[in-house]
């Protein structure tokens, strides 16, 4: 397999997507992305990061993530000393404490010191008749406590998303959902605004970066692009790049 970094910036280049956008997408910091492209990984915060950030990053390019993931475990991630040592090997100091009669784990004489707290404890908390000693006060505090409210619920994800474009210059716009055609190659002037949208699924072509999405309330930016623009929004996967044979196709 080529390297890992190596795959990643390969990938990015050809879906033409800039560092700067997958920041805003992944919410991974630009010096961290470049990192990963780099093989840097002393400049990443540990282990479980590098994994972590990238299968953020592979899924933003359509790349496999596990594949990339177990490559990084294989090459970086080595056995700790104690887990290559042999399970049978013989403790050092065996023969001596079998001679020395049986061995008394120390977890035991603690639970047995602790055992005695506790009844050392209990024997002082109770009065002469041996009745535990309990105030009326604390008693009726016991009671009025309310029961411990129930954990909140988490909220639901979404299934669908909203989306907005305006237009900072002239641009060609088409929008699909699925096989329904919602902007039909229009021509927008700047300051033009398209309806909201709500789809499951949304692709969009655009004919250069002069205009904005807004997608659930928030803007983003279009990156220019040599040969026209594509793009598919998601609930779960949100802003994603398209290439130039997945983009939706409008005759006006």
């Amino acid at each position: 397999m080529p390297d890992i970094g190596a795959t990643l910036r390969e990938a990015r280049m050809r879906a033409k997507v800039d560092i700067s956008e997958l920041e805003a997408q992944t919410k991974i910091r630009a010096k961290y992305l470049r990192a990963l492209e780099n093989e840097e990984w002393d400049l990443l915060p540990g282990s479980t990061y590098v994994k972590s950030f990238l299968r953020t990053y592979a899924e933003a390019l359509d790349l496999d993530a596990k594949l990339l993931v177990d490559e990084f475990k294989l090459r970086h991630e080595n056995l700790s000393d104690v887990e290559l040592q042999p399970i049978n090997a013989a403790a050092p100091g065996r023969e001596r404490r079998r001679r020395q009669g049986p061995f008394v784990p120390r977890w035991l004489v603690l639970v047995v010191i602790f055992v005695a707290l506790l009844v050392a404890l209990g024997m002082l908390n109770n009065d002469d008749s041996g009745t535990p000693v309990v105030s009326e006060t604390q008693t009726q505090t016991q009671a009025a406590q309310p029961p411990p409210p129930p954990p909140p619920s988490p909220p639901a994800k979404p299934k669908t998303v909203k989306l907005q474009i305006v237009a900072t210059g002239e641009v060609n716009v088409c929008l699909k959902a699925g096989d329904r055609t919602l902007v039909n190659s229009e021509t927008l002037q700047a300051g033009d605004k398209t309806k909201t949208f709500r789809s499951r699924r949304l692709r969009l072509t655009l004919g250069n970066n002069n205009a904005r999405l807004v997608i659930n309330g928030r803007s983003r930016a279009v990156p220019a692009a040599a040969n026209g623009i594509g793009r598919e929004i998601t609930p779960g996967r949100g802003l994603q790049p398209l290439s130039a044979d997945k983009r939706p196709v409008c005759r006006p």
